[in-house]
């Protein structure tokens, strides 16, 4: 198994207009999974970067949202074959299923390498992908973390927007603790500093 950051999230205020968008990110399975497909204006960009990887978009087993903010769902309708998971809601078509692993506090099972665990902060329904990859452990946390920056700078994540500064705080500091990598909602993928293992 695999993982591509097909477009690394951004965040800015420039020119008197806040402009962002999230992290896209390719597992490649099996199965094969998208998590976060951006804002409804991103189809064309994010067909040509699935191109590129060989994958259709009927290849896609789950799509996974971090949380059901606009700018991390705006692409789900291109994958009709997959099961959604957005935030803590499961469905595939017209059907929902209920998890209560979620509301439990427990993880939803994909594969042996890919699980999706809750991590409510930034919003009350916001999860986690784990996916055991050759290099590690590596975390997609959407917006629980918006940059590497906001380790050191809290008010880059709170300024964000968070429903519970007090859960958000302490699921990234379990996210810290046993992720190499994490995959934030706007910006690059980080290696995990040392120093925030078991501090």
């Amino acid at each position: 198994m695999g993982f591509k950051v097909l477009f690394d999230g951004y965040s800015e205020f420039k020119d008197n207009i806040y402009r962002a968008n999230c992290s896209c990110v390719l597992v490649k399975g099996p199965p094969n999974v998208i998590v976060d497909t951006m804002t409804a204006w991103d189809e064309e960009k994010l067909l040509k970067a699935l191109k590129e990887e060989s994958v259709d978009c009927k290849d896609i087993e789950y799509v996974v949202c971090t949380h059901g903010h606009s700018d991390h769902i705006g692409c789900n309708h291109l994958f009709k074959h997959a099961k959604h998971i957005v935030g803590f809601s499961v469905s595939h078509k017209d059907q929902y299923y209920t998890e209560p692993c979620f509301q439990a506090g427990e993880e939803y099972i994909i594969s042996d390498k890919i699980k999706v665990i809750p991590t409510p902060g930034h919003t009350m329904q916001d999860v986690t992908v784990i996916l055991e990859t050759d290099v590690g452990i590596v975390a997609i946390t959407g917006d629980l973390f918006e940059k590497f920056e906001d380790l050191e700078n809290d008010q880059l994540w709170k300024s964000a927007g968070s429903d519970s500064e007090e859960l958000q705080m302490q699921n990234r500091k379990k996210i810290l603790e046993i992720a190499d990598f994490i995959v934030p909602g706007h910006g690059p993928i980080f290696k995990v500093p040392q120093i925030y293992k078991n501090s």
